[in-house]
């Protein structure tokens, strides 16, 4: 990296995030005042330097990252980080929508005092996001990692990916009580019928990519009318296909509701008996982020259930998958279900 009078003095801030969410920050450690902000808004903003000899100003202000003409919308709201080999970079998020606000890694190089962020490909001095970049250096070669989404619940602990909507209770789930699976006990929730926008034990997860099918294996075991298990996507509107079973009844449905202060609008919009036993429950979703949900009685024969589903983000999130098990009655109930793996895929 090029030596600059105006870049940071060496070591004032090695190994140091200067971390901007919502707001700007000041740094004393450069030359004069610096102030990192982001501007513009989330989907469509971009990442600005401002500075002056003094805190009081004046300050001269200049974009150093925006969309420019690259796909990566919104490149602002970050940390500016500075490695012991000396390099420079910029981390931040995109504003996906239903795929929520996607991480993204710019290198760093200084310019008169400034920090320009990306590659400024046209040279107007304002850099635009790189989707693909040499690693950083950090003293050595790792493999490329995926995170987890597919989960076979064969260890003692939930994968990392898992998300409950609201603080969990150890009594919501089990990994012991039917080894090799996962037990999800029906929690009790009568807030407007189970509305699933006050349902707490929501097992979620984010949507891993653009394109993906997830299917799971699950038995139920139900007594009480109303109690029910099975996949969700969920946003502010959501789409759940479920199971229902009360004595040697048991049904498939497929639901729809939409976030109301003060009302439940969940819908069943189609539903199928099927046999007891196990049962598997599908997603599909495509680049626009719509669903389709079916489901199969032996994994190999699938009926499509209900209509498209368009996916919406949630409050400050993106859509969430994932499962359930609940119990809208009064009286509380023994229900449960085995789930005996989750698998993410991809699909075109």
């Amino acid at each position: 990296m090029e030596k600059d009078p105006g870049r940071p003095r060496s070591g004032t801030m090695k190994g140091c995030i200067t971390c901007i969410s919502a707001h700007p920050r000041m740094d004393f450690s450069w030359q004069g005042r610096k102030i990192l902000a982001p501007a513009g808004g989330v989907p469509g903003g971009w990442q600005t330097v401002l500075r002056a000899k003094n805190i009081y100003g004046p300050y001269e202000t200049r974009i150093v990252l925006h969309q420019g003409n690259t796909g990566i919308n919104g490149p602002h709201q970050g940390g500016l980080v500075e490695l012991e080999s000396g390099e420079w970079w910029f981390i931040h998020f995109q504003e996906r929508g239903v795929y929520g606000r996607i991480v993204h890694l710019q290198p760093v190089r200084w310019e008169n005092g400034r920090p320009v962020m990306g590659v400024d490909a046209n040279e107007d001095g304002i850099g635009e996001p790189v989707a693909e970049f040499k690693k950083p250096d950090v003293g050595r070669q790792y493999p490329a990692e995926m995170p987890q989404t597919t989960d076979e619940f064969n260890g003692g602990d939930l994968g990392l990916q898992w998300q409950w909507q609201t603080n969990p209770r150890e009594d919501w789930y089990s990994l012991k009580d039917s080894p090799g699976k996962l037990r999800l006990y029906s929690v009790q929730n009568i807030t407007q019928n189970g509305n699933f926008w006050f349902v707490p034990n929501l097992l979620l997860q984010k949507f891993p990519m653009p394109e993906f099918k997830a299917e799971t294996c699950i038995e139920f075991k139900g007594r009480l009318p109303g109690e029910h298990c099975g996949l969700v996507v969920m946003g502010d509107e959501w789409a759940f296909l479920s199971l229902t079973a009360a004595g040697e009844t048991k049904r498939v449905g497929i639901y729809q509701g939409s976030f109301q202060q003060c009302e439940n609008q969940t819908l069943l919009l189609e539903q199928a008996g099927v046999p007891p036993g196990k049962c598997y429950l599908r997603v599909r979703v495509n680049e626009n982020g719509i669903c389709r949900f079916g489901y199969s009685t032996d994994n190999k024969s699938w009926q499509v259930l209900g209509k498209e589903f368009r996916a919406s983000k949630g409050r400050w999130i993106g859509a969430k998958l994932g499962l359930f098990c609940i119990n809208p009655n009064l009286e509380e109930g023994k229900a449960f279900d085995d789930v005996d793996w989750f698998r993410v895929l991809e699909w075109r």
